[in-house]
C-alpha cells in the first residue's frame, strides 16, 4: 500500500497530522507512507519522523500553474493507493490537489463549504467536528480505510536531533541562563488569510515586559519568531534596554523547538509556535484567546491557561469557521477585539506561574 498524507494548510496543522501518521504506521507497518506539505517549516518539523518514508514540500499557491502541474504529474505517477487530506483543510484547492494525484481512495472531511463536487474530489469523507481537536478529527479518518487507533496515547510528534539539542544547550550556556527561570514568548500570529490581524497589540507586550521585569528580576524572557517578528522584536529590545530580554536567532523551527523545550513557560496566541510548545510539553502554557480560538486548535495533550478575550465572549465560531474564509470582521474590528485583552489579565496568568 502507498499512502500520501496531504497537509497543505498551516505549520501547526501539520503537527496535528503526526498522531495520524504514527497510527498509519502502526496499522500498516509495511506501507509506503509519504507526506506532502506546503511550507518549508512543515517539512522541517517532519524531518526525521521514523513513520514516514519521504516528505515533499510544494507551495502550489505561490508557484506558477505550469510548475504546479509538473509537480502534480510527478505525484500522480507515484500511484498512491490512498491520499488523506488532514484537518483543517477547508479550501477547495487542497481537494483539487488530491483529485489530480488521483489515489483511488481520497480521504478527507466535509466542511460547511463542501458540495457534491467536493465529495467527488475527496471520495471518502466524514463531517468535521468542532467539539474535537483537529488531531482527533484526523484519527477519525482511519475508519475510512478499515483501520483504528492502536496506540495507548497520542501527541504531536517532533523528532529532534542531537544537533538540535546541542544548539539549545549552547545558547543557554552562552547567555548564562542555566538555573534561571525562562519564559518563551511569540508575538506573531501567522500570515495566511487575514490571520495576522489577531496579534495582541505590541504596546501591551511592552507593558507586560515592564511589569514582569519589575516583579521577577531573575526571569529571562526569550522572544521567538522569524522575519515576520523582527520589527516587533527590535522595538521591544529598544524599549526594554535589553536586560533580561533575549532574541535567539534560530535557523529553523527544530532549533526553536529544542530551546522552547527548556522554557518554564510559554506565552502566545494560537500559532504554530503554540503547538510546538505543546509538542515539547512545556510545563506552563499561557494562551491569549483570539477570534480563531476553538477546540480543534487547542494545545494538544498539554495543560494550558487560556486568558479569555471579553470581545469574543464565546462567539468564536461567529468570527471564524473552517469554510475557506478568513476571520469575519474588518481589520479594525479584529484589532479592537485583541486590544480588549488587558495587560493585567495576561500578567496575572504568568505571575501565578513564577
Amino acid at each position: 500500500m502507498k499512502i500520501l498524507v496531504i497537509s497543505l494548510a498551516g505549520i501547526g496543522d501539520t503537527l496535528f497530522a503526526t498522531p495520524l501518521i504514527h497510527e498509519l504506521r502502526a496499522n500498516f507497518p509495511d506501507a509506503t507512507i509519504d507526506a506532502l506539505v506546503r511550507w518549508r517549516g512543515s517539512k522541517g518539523l517532519l524531518e526525521g519522523n521514523p513513520h514516514l518514508n519521504a516528505t515533499h514540500q510544494k507551495n502550489f499557491i505561490s508557484d506558477s500553474m505550469i510548475g504546479s502541474l509538473r509537480s502534480l504529474l510527478k505525484f500522480r505517477a507515484q500511484g498512491y493507493d490512498v491520499s488523506i487530506n488532514t484537518h483543517p483543510q477547508s479550501r477547495r484547492l487542497y481537494r483539487l490537489v488530491a483529485k489530480f494525484i488521483n489515489a483511488p481512495a481520497r480521504l478527507g472531511h466535509e466542511y460547511e463549504c463542501s458540495s457534491t463536487f467536493d465529495r467527488w474530489l475527496t471520495n471518502r469523507t466524514i463531517p468535521q467536528d468542532y467539539t474535537r481537536h483537529s488531531a482527533e478529527n484526523n484519527l477519525s479518518l482511519l475508519s475510512l480505510i478499515k483501520a483504528k487507533p492502536l496506540l495507548p496515547r497520542h501527541g504531536c510528534e517532533v523528532f529532534l536531533t542531537d544537533n538540535d539539542h546541542v544548539w539549545a544547550a549552547d545558547f543557554i550556556a552562552g547567555q548564562n541562563l542555566a538555573g534561571r527561570p525562562m519564559l518563551g514568548v511569540h508575538v506573531g500570529s501567522g500570515g495566511t488569510k487575514n490571520l495576522a490581524r489577531r496579534r495582541w497589540p505590541l504596546g501591551n507586550y511592552l507593558e507586560l515586559v515592564r511589569r514582569l521585569r519589575e516583579r521577577h528580576p531573575q526571569l529571562a524572557i526569550l522572544f521567538f519568531g522569524g522575519p515576520e517578528e523582527q520589527a516587533d522584536h527590535e522595538k521591544i529590545s529598544a524599549a526594554g534596554g535589553g536586560e533580561n530580554l533575549f532574541f535567539p536567532k534560530t535557523q529553523n523551527l527544530r532549533q526553536a523547538a529544542a530551546l522552547i523545550k527548556k522554557c518554564d513557560a510559554f506565552l502566545s496566541v494560537d500559532t504554530a509556535l503554540m503547538h510546538l510548545a505543546a509538542a515539547m510539553n512545556v510545563r506552563n502554557q499561557v494562551v491569549i484567546e483570539t477570534p480563531t480560538w476553538n477546540k480543534p486548535i487547542e494545545p494538544y495533550g498539554n495543560p494550558f491557561v487560556l486568558v479569555k478575550n471579553p470581545a469574543v465572549a464565546g462567539r468564536n465560531l461567529e468570527f471564524y469557521r473552517y469554510d475557506g474564509r478568513g476571520i469575519q470582521g474588518s481589520g479594525e474590528e479584529i484589532r479592537r477585539c485583541m486590544a480588549s485583552v488587558t495587560v493585567e489579565s495576561v500578567f496575572d496568568a504568568i505571575n501565578k506561574l513564577f
